[in-house]
């Protein structure tokens, strides 16, 4: 009740109406004095000053304190929140998780793999060593990466001098099977694909002080390019930006589920913030290297590494012995002069059916040919995963690129974060001038934001055909999102008649976006780790841009063939064609046939040629499954791509994303009186990486801050409002 009104009232004194005085209505009790009503009128505005003040307050704690639990929210990068333990409880390798306001313990992850090179194939055995330093059972729930072509085809659980196989089963049995495991006590471990490059462990019933021992195996093809091979073994999955509504459902993630990427909490594990944590989860690498050729060169950009000759091969390991996975590892090698091959061949006989690996090189000298101009579109990533020495690399590159553009072509630059905006309206001639306005440009680019690359791809790709002009898109990002498919679609629509090229930024790039989108655009994929490698790398695209392709190619297999993928990309210069295949014999000869230029080109290889393998009906399953899984972003039923999927992988032993390998020790151990914890396991964050403008930056399916700043606004509007309306409404209790 505001009582100066009701005073004013009945005394006869002026009321305050919004911010007016007007005299009350005369009752015949006479005039208040002057000094009265002055009195009154100031206390009324002092009163008014004060409501509006502190509905100023209110309004202003509103938007600070919506912000501020938004922003903490994603800062903490989990529901659950890392705690130091009391000094007497810290073991070496232990981490903590607060969850329902107790301490637990995390089983601690460490990580060893042997990878055996054969030629153009690697097959890969990854050891996780499962540690629960804490005095309960526990569930350990890892999210790691994998190589974006991996195979996944065994899994077996050790628990002491005892080995349990794994067996692949539908994805939804599979995980029936390791949960009936789990809450009977009995040990488990179940291996999910969430994407090609990313997968999780689920280890249950972790005795206290206790470890399990979970063993992986895949089979991958190598990357060839310009003369040298190389092997990489992603060692962290970086932090991925997720747009979207939020949905229904929560995981161990940070992020909840959205109505774009409906899997968001199960490909988000918890992030070490490592100014408070140093980095978990060592991992120890040993390469068994046989290619088959002498070697000029062997060398790991970004570890450092000893080697040594051993039977007829070389054996490579980590320097350090064991390292942080917080960056990519990569191995690199070189044949000696005269020994890079023009063409490899293996095959391998499973029952009745015979497979087959061919990679064939294009043609190594470049074709005379009229040079047709371009538009060139360069795309740089400027999000707040890129901070850091990300965001170095990619305007070092783009400065690079565009100071490479001829007078005949020309271009544009376009930026993106949480927003998308280009330098010109359109591409503009590449003259000095333009060239110099965008390098001016470019070095004043700072990451921030996040990471909407739809927004970037609708502007770059027009959909639309360019006669008489060569229009390339060069990308430049870590490809931190959630949403592939989405993109994959949108850049599949869009396409048009342009190329796609994508370059990988940072120590921990999504090589299965960066790889995928490039094969969807019709281009290729270029991974830069480092600075010192951006000249480089920039320069062996630019050699591919400004090369003739070998186009129109064509595989003529004798007899009868289901090769994948069925449709062969345009070759660039210094790249293989890598094809897998089904055949019904292995008898006569493969041609291949396209246009090198105007020029008609043509080859041949004996199947009699062929070296034998392991694994080609792996790796040839593997093709097989991806195509389906492309076919849904053309609009096949997924009823139908799944039961496909699951009958390739289930007789094939494979991974995939109906299919998943589950381990279970039929004698249960933990009592059923005793609880059983779970917790995901802590990844760090990848190397170069800036954690408070990785987390300070909030997904598209959370609350962005802003808004929260103008909703505290329209608090503030509103008690005033209010303030201002009970100075009008009358006061019926007086």
């Amino acid at each position: 009740m505001n009582t100066a009104a009701c005073h004013s009232r009945e005394s006869g004194n002026p009321e305050v109406v919004g911010n007016h005085w007007i005299p009350a209505p005369d009752r015949g009790r006479g005039q208040a004095p002057a000094g009265m009503t002055n009195r009154h009128s100031r206390l009324l505005v002092v009163e008014l000053i004060a409501k509006v003040a502190l509905a100023f307050a209110i309004g202003l704690a509103t938007s600070i304190a919506l912000a501020g639990v938004v922003l903490l929210l994603a800062h903490d990068a989990h529901a659950s929140e890392l705690v130091p333990m009391k000094p007497a409880q810290v073991q070496q390798g232990t981490l903590l998780l607060k969850s329902e306001g107790a301490t637990l313990a995390v089983p601690a992850v460490s990580t060893s793999a042997e990878i055996k090179v054969s030629g153009i194939v690697a097959r890969a055995v990854v050891r996780q060593t499962y540690r629960n330093p804490y005095d309960a059972w526990f569930e350990g729930i890892y999210v790691f990466p994998l190589p974006e072509n991996a195979a996944v085809d065994h899994l077996r659980m050790k628990v002491g001098d005892r080995i349990i196989e794994g067996d692949i089963r539908e994805r939804q049995a599979a995980r029936a099977q390791y949960e009936q495991a789990k809450s009977s006590g009995q040990r488990a471990a179940l291996v999910e694909q969430e994407r090609p490059n990313i997968f999780t462990t689920n280890v249950a019933n972790i005795p206290p002080r206790g470890e399990i021992v979970v063993e992986i195996e895949y089979q991958q093809t190598l990357k060839y390019d310009s003369g040298s091979f190389s092997l990489r073994f992603p060692l962290v999955v970086g932090p991925r930006y997720i747009p979207g509504k939020p949905t229904e459902g929560q995981g161990h993630g940070w992020s909840p589920n959205t109505d774009q990427v409906p899997d968001a909490a199960r490909i988000t594990p918890p992030v070490l913030n490592p100014a408070h944590h140093a980095p978990g989860n060592p991992v120890r690498l040993k390469v068994v290297l046989d290619a088959g050729v002498p070697l000029a060169r062997v060398d790991s950009p970004y570890h450092a590494i000893t080697q040594r000759d051993a039977d007829g091969g070389r054996i490579v390991e980590l320097a350090e012995g064991s390292v942080p996975a917080s960056k990519d590892f990569e191995l690199k090698w070189t044949p000696a002069t005269g020994h890079v091959p023009q063409a490899a061949l293996f095959t391998e006989k499973r029952g009745d059916k015979h497979y087959a690996l061919l990679m064939v090189m294009p043609p190594a000298k470049e074709v005379a040919s009229a040079r047709l101009p371009r538009e060139v579109i360069f795309v740089i990533d400027t999000s707040g995963s890129m901070s850091g020495s990300s965001i170095v690399q990619a305007r070092e590159a783009l400065e690079l690129a565009v100071s490479r553009l001829s007078e005949q072509d020309s271009f544009n630059v376009i930026e993106f974060n949480s927003y998308a905006k280009a330098l010109y309206p359109d591409a503009r001639p590449a003259s000095a001038a333009h060239r110099e306005s965008a390098v001016r440009w470019v070095r004043k680019l700072q990451s921030q934001g996040g990471t909407e690359m739809a927004l970037a791809l609708n502007l770059a790709l027009n959909g639309r055909e360019n006669p008489g002009r060569v229009r390339q898109v060069i990308f430049l990002t870590d490809g931190a999102v959630g949403n592939e498919d989405g993109l994959f679609k949108l850049i599949q629509d869009k396409l048009g008649d342009s190329r796609l090229f994508t370059v990988g930024i940072g120590s921990a790039p999504n090589s299965h976006f960066m790889s995928k989108a490039a094969q969807t655009g019709r281009g290729t994929f270029t991974y830069i780790g480092k600075i010192e490698e951006v000249k480089e790398k920039m320069g062996g695209l630019f050699a591919k841009l400004e090369s003739p392709v070998l186009k129109g190619v064509d595989i003529a297999w004798p007899g009868e063939v289901e090769a994948w993928p069925k449709r062969v990309p345009d070759l660039y210069l210094g790249e293989p064609i890598v094809v897998s295949a089904l055949l019904d014999k292995l008898e006569g000869e493969i041609r291949l046939s396209g246009l090198r230029g105007d020029a008609p080109w043509q080859a041949t290889l004996p199947l009699a040629d062929a070296r034998t393998g392991k694994g080609m009906g792996v790796l040839w399953a593997r093709e097989k499954i991806a195509s389906h899984i492309d076919s849904l972003r053309e609009g096949a039923k997924e009823e139908e791509v799944r039961d496909a999927v699951v009958e390739i992988a289930l007789a094939h032993h494979l991974v995939s994303k109906y299919t998943s390998l589950v381990a279970v020790d039929k004698t249960p151990v933990r009592p059923k009186e005793d609880a059983l914890q779970s917790g995901a396991i802590p990844t760090n964050l990848p190397e170069g990486w800036e954690y408070d403008k990785v987390f300070g930056e909030l997904p598209q399916g959370a609350t962005d801050s802003l808004w929260n700043l103008l909703a505290g606004f329209l608090t503030l509007l509103l008690a005033i409002g209010l303030t201002v309306t009970a100075r009008h409404r009358p006061c019926r209790s007086c």
